[in-house]
């Protein structure tokens, strides 16, 4: 059974919005905080501050919500962000660990 999570990224002015689907979420984080992919979407505008996660006991739930979350409306990923983390801080520091099985 491979976990799985989807995060939502921002840039610093918090005017785009990115929803992505990973299996570890820290080592996604750093790809695009070290901007791996050069011509990705998340590079071209900045996208390293991660704002929103949820995680999964299975990767294809995560993959079923990600589609759910990119279907829906903007507004709908900003209530969940709002939800989650009103202030809109990077939370990198706290995930960093969660692959850990001692964390």
């Amino acid at each position: 059974m491979k976990p799985g999570f989807i995060y939502i990224l921002t840039n610093k002015t918090h005017t785009v919005l990115y929803v992505g689907v990973t299996s570890n979420l820290p080592n996604r984080i750093l790809e695009h905080k070290a901007k791996k992919y050069q011509n990705s979407f998340s590079c071209r505008y900045n996208l390293d501050q991660l704002v929103y996660w949820e995680s999964f006991q299975e990767i294809g739930d995560a993959i079923m919500r990600e589609k759910q979350i990119k279907g829906g409306s903007r507004q709908k990923k900003l209530d969940l962000i709002n939800g989650l983390n009103p202030e809109w801080n990077d939370l990198y520091d706290r995930i960093k660990d969660i692959m850990n099985p001692f964390y």
